[in-house]
């Protein structure tokens, strides 16, 4: 019987860690109205350094109840135009959404139909960013604000990120939980095995000197 007993509790506990929210211990990118953008004058951008999925990754982590999935986009470009400091400096990326990709290839076609991203009306995702400033959650080195397009819908991001600068790469590690629902991706999933509204992105640029 005791044993009987620890053998449920084990499975309990297994199933309780399998079915876990990855969101629930990342920091979460704080979501508003969009901000203004301001082209900085050409005598002021400084060094361009370019973004490509050969040297940098965009990943994410989506679950449900019964547990998670991961994916990636695979087509994205962008450029950091450094200006002698990060919080004087610009990011901006394009991500093609047909490009995403998981570890389940029904779930990748879901996830481009209607239901969710509806990549034939939505072809691509921006992100440009507002501000950079010193200080961010979990150690991280600055705070990055910015604008996110995704799914038709514009918004203010703001995220934690560790951000390092050299003469010949520029380095950017995040990771954050977003909310889908703030960009009017509202598909529920199955009504005993619902979707979570917060997905965990990780950004790992590594844009060489251009």
């Amino acid at each position: 019987m005791r044993l009987s007993i620890v053998t449920t509790i084990l499975a309990g506990l297994m199933f309780l860690s399998a079915c876990s929210d990855p969101s629930s211990d990342k920091s979460k990118a704080v979501t508003g109205e969009a901000a203004p953008v301001a082209s900085p004058p050409a005598t002021v951008r400084g060094q361009k350094y370019v973004i490509t999925p050969q040297n940098s990754q965009i990943t994410f982590v989506a679950s449900k109840v019964t547990g998670s999935h991961n994916g990636h986009f695979e087509d994205f470009s962008g450029q950091i135009d450094y200006n002698g400091t990060p919080e004087q400096s610009r990011v901006n990326i394009k991500i093609k959404s047909d490009s995403i990709t998981t570890d389940t290839p029904d779930l990748t076609k879901h996830l481009k139909t209607a239901d969710f991203f509806d990549v034939a009306k939505f072809p691509e995702a921006t992100f440009v960013s507002t501000a950079i400033k010193t200080g961010g959650e979990g150690g991280a080195s600055h705070t990055v604000t910015g604008n996110l397009t995704m799914h038709g819908v514009t918004k203010s991001v703001t995220f934690p990120a560790t951000i390092n600068v050299t003469p010949d790469v520029a380095t950017v590690d995040s990771t954050f939980s977003i909310n889908r629902k703030d960009f009017g991706i509202n598909y529920a999933g199955a009504a005993d095995n619902a979707i979570r509204d917060n997905v965990v992105m990780t950004l790992k640029i590594r844009a060489n000197k251009g």
